[in-house]
């Protein structure tokens, strides 16, 4: 018979249920140790999901087992559980959203067997205006992790040319992320775009190794820049949420020194962790991604995108010139190459 207990959570009364179910077979990992994660790591999490609206993916039996998206609130949710009103267009319809803003309602998320936490972009208060920038680094098999590191610093180095901060962390998945925190008036035309010209800038200077078509048959052996992440529409998994993989890996923020070391060494397992390992990093080094959440910036505009690119194009010209061009991964010269001369045009998107 299914088990349940009642818990206090800062003053919350709620009831737990199935502890003893194993949610990963093949590391035996429990719910009551997905709840477990979920407590110990809120301190860092809580803050990075508070007033965004959630989107829970859920596996009742498991991670081997069917799963699906829930974006409204289950209508037995507690009373002190807050949600934010979304109208969907295709939906025609307002959905509530769940908002994580505190302990109590965290443990109550994953008591639902939530293994994976899929915020907005935006805050719910404010869904046209994204409080950061996303590449999405996905490899096409046999590509992994390792590529991602290569492209992630090329990511890195367009946006040091601009005077802009970026913070990578891993998807808990396959591939890697990069975060550029905005926290600035913007809107999600300007941000798509931005992305997409910087996914295209670096498929033109590396076509051996960067994409960004999103079709699957033009990914083999290289990494898609996924640009498409940025829109209002869609979610990105949650910085500390667990991964509904083989074991309970974490997408967990890292040092750009990390990611160098990793490529330098080509070592993929250099950038994975599982939930026992980010509980150690963050008792360590803390939350490297709170930066993200304060830090404010403004993205350039996208015509800088090309002259930029053309400043670096000349540079690069004349050192061939001089003897040829000079290899390097940890400081690579991202920004070289032709960008589109004049930014794309773009309507503003109603909300």
């Amino acid at each position: 018979m299914p088990t349940s207990t009642m818990v206090d959570v800062d003053g919350r009364k709620l009831k737990v249920t199935n502890l003893e179910k194993v949610l990963y077979p093949a590391a035996g990992f429990t719910k009551g140790q997905v709840l477990d994660y979920y407590a110990r790591i809120a301190p860092v999490l809580v803050p990075h999901l508070a007033g965004r609206a959630l989107t829970m993916k859920r596996y009742p039996e498991g991670v081997e087992q069917e799963y699906f998206f829930e974006k409204n609130a289950p209508m037995h949710r507690p009373e002190w559980v807050k949600t934010a009103p979304v109208w969907s267009g295709s939906n025609r319809r307002t959905i509530h959203y769940i908002l994580a803003n505190d302990l109590a309602t965290l443990v109550w998320i994953a008591n639902l067997a939530s293994i994976e936490l899929h915020p907005s972009l935006s805050l719910a208060a404010d869904g046209a205006t994204p409080t950061m920038i996303v590449f999405d680094l996905d490899p096409g098999p046999p590509a992994d992790i390792v590529q991602c590191a290569q492209v992630g610093l090329w990511v890195r180095d367009i946006f040091e040319h601009f005077g802009l901060q970026s913070f990578p962390k891993t998807s808990g998945s396959k591939g890697l992320q990069v975060y550029v925190p905005l926290n600035t008036e913007t809107n999600y035309d300007q941000t798509k775009e931005f992305a997409h010209a910087v996914a295209r800038l670096l498929e033109q200077e590396h076509p051996e190794l960067v994409v960004s078509d999103m079709k699957k048959a033009v990914r083999a052996n290289k990494v898609f820049v996924d640009w498409s992440q940025n829109d209002e529409h869609k979610t990105t998994i949650s910085i500390y949420s667990l991964r509904a993989r083989e074991r309970p890996t974490v997408s967990t923020p890292v040092c750009w020194s990390e990611v160098e070391e990793a490529l330098k060494k080509k070592d993929a397992s250099r950038l994975v962790f599982e939930a026992k390992d980010v509980l150690e990093r963050v008792a360590k080094m803390g939350d490297l991604f709170e930066p993200v959440l304060r830090m404010k910036q403004r993205l350039p505009q996208l015509a800088g995108v090309g002259a930029k690119a053309e400043a670096v194009v000349a540079d690069e010209a004349s050192e061939r010139v001089a003897g040829g061009r000079q290899g390097g991964t940890s400081r690579s010269r991202a920004a070289e190459g032709k960008a589109p001369a004049r930014a794309p045009g773009g309507k503003s998107r109603k909300v």
